[in-house]
């Protein structure tokens, strides 16, 4: 079992509360105080795959609109395939990069980060790389942009955001949505109690193919032991992924196994539950379940084709994430509190009031019609919201404001929460996390018996529940007929005590 083992550093991150609203600015061991608007900043590319390449691209843009940026090198351990567009010489190609120079063009990564030149790093290799890249890129002084899921393992995303603190290193995770000014918007109505108590929220995303998830990645028969360093890819060497022998898919479409990834959870659930948390407020659940299985997609894979995820707040609220690969009609996606609902939409959200009363609801679906719709603006076009990402990315580099859109504190969030998703499906086990202490376990009877203990206390002011201090727990207003009950002690109707 994954990331069970004890976490005993304590206290080195504020576990629950939103991303600092206010810039800061910190020195940095490589760069300096500030990088002006007039000096170029530096890139390497680690890991140019499928992704990396939007990302190649969107940097070459920013460089001819005379953003002052360049690629200076790029590290991968396939030689590449020009006509899959993918790989170390093709990428290197792109980006006008001289193919003989090792220094620029390699397979080992740590040769770029060696380089004084270099000023930071994009991360797009498969999800067990990403933290020893991010850490190691970090230590060598650069900032670090790297694609979701941040990390592998809980263990790994704790101390990828605790070496980014100590080093203050400017650092986005690719979670693109994030651009997108929605989540804060709504978040701002929360924490001004808008929409009452949060209790609950949902999303989901779904897709339907007819080869396998993943599985659209395309194998080649360049792609060998004698163009691939397959040790270097496995991490062997670095504790990364177990020995094996060398495959194609395990290669190129890395993220329908376990060692290297984690399916729809890693690659789908973090973008949807990162931005889902920021609009909430929250950061680490209490107690996660997740369930699914291998439903359809019988083509050699160990991850699920449907799968969901829940997780319990402390804060008195339950988050939903839930998917399938094969059938693409979604569920809403809307966060629930006691006197509205706010329903996401593509440009924006809608406010819809809560009708509060006694009567007991209908049988069937209630949709929520109507309430204020609120366009957010989000960012335009093809793959905007990545442009923009990157854009905000090179501003925080230059006046060294380590509070990105998506920081290394929101990406453990996210990661510990689908993670324990994936060990609670793979080990059919419910578990808890202790923000205090960063450690897990598993779970008991003591969630629901602290609700039940709560109840008890019928409505009294509580300083956990809901969004602003002083807030009471409940807001319910008994009838009065709610004075009869209680138990009859020796025959006594309790109604009827002086």
């Amino acid at each position: 079992m994954r990331d069970l083992q004890p976490i005993t550093r304590r206290g080195f991150m504020a576990a629950t509360g939103a991303a600092a609203t206010a810039s800061a600015v910190f020195p940095h061991p490589a760069i300096g105080d500030v990088r002006g608007a007039n000096e170029r900043i530096n890139f390497v590319i680690i890991g140019p795959g499928g992704r990396a390449q939007a990302h190649i691209g969107h940097l070459l843009k920013i460089k001819e609109a005379g953003g002052n940026v360049d690629i200076v090198g790029v590290a991968d351990v396939w030689d590449g395939n020009e006509q899959v567009g993918r790989g170390l010489y093709p990428s290197a190609k792109k980006c006008g990069l001289d193919l003989e120079d090792k220094n620029a063009v390699t397979k080992d990564y740590r040769r770029l980060l060696d380089r004084k030149d270099v000023h930071a790093v994009c991360i797009g290799t498969p999800d067990h790389w990403h933290a020893r890249q991010s850490i190691d890129a970090s230590d060598a002084g650069k900032d670090v942009y790297c694609e979701k899921p941040m990390t592998h393992t809980i263990d790994e995303a704790r101390r990828v955001a605790e070496t980014m603190r100590r080093n203050k290193t400017v650092m986005v995770v690719g979670v693109q949505s994030m651009a997108d000014p929605r989540w804060r918007m709504a978040n701002e109505l929360i924490v001004n109690g808008k929409i009452g108590h949060v209790m609950q929220a949902q999303t989901s995303y779904y897709r339907n193919s007819d080869m396998g998830q993943w599985r659209y990645y395309p194998l080649t028969e360049d792609m060998n032991p004698s163009t691939i360093d397959w040790r270097m890819f496995l991490g062997t060497d670095f504790g990364l992924a177990p020995d094996m022998p060398f495959d194609r898919a395990r290669y190129a479409q890395w993220r329908c196994y376990w060692e290297f990834g984690g399916g729809m959870y890693t690659d789908l659930f973090v973008h949807q539950l990162t931005h889902l948390i920021q609009a909430i407020g929250v950061r680490f659940p209490r107690r996660v379940v997740g369930a699914g299985g291998l439903y359809l997609e019988y083509d050699g894979r160990d991850c699920p084709d449907v799968a969901t995820v829940v997780a319990d707040y402390d804060e008195g609220l339950q988050v939903i994430v839930t998917a399938t690969m094969c059938n693409d009609t979604s569920i809403q996606e809307l966060i629930r509190g006691h006197t509205g609902t706010i329903i996401f939409e593509k440009s924006g959200f809608r406010v819809v009031p809560q009708k509060v009363d006694g009567k007991p609801a209908p049988p069937g679906m209630n949709l929520s019609e109507g309430g204020e719709y609120i366009d957010a603006k989000p960012p335009k076009g093809g793959d905007a919201d990545t442009r923009a990402l990157w854009e905000h990315f090179i501003e925080c580099i230059r006046s060294r404001n380590t509070e990105t859109l998506c920081t290394a504190d929101l990406g453990y969030a996210a990661i510990t929460t689908v993670n324990l998703g994936v060990d609670s499906y793979r080990y059919g086990k419910a578990y808890y996390f202790d923000k205090a202490t960063h450690t897990i376990s598993e779970a008991d009877s003591a969630w629901a018996a602290k609700w039940e203990e709560r109840s008890k206390l019928r409505g009294t002011p509580n300083q956990v529940i809901g969004w602003k201090a002083g807030l009471e727990g409940s807001t319910l207003t008994p009838r009065d007929y709610q004075k009869l009950e209680g138990p009859w002690i020796d025959g006594v109707d309790p109604a009827k005590k002086a």
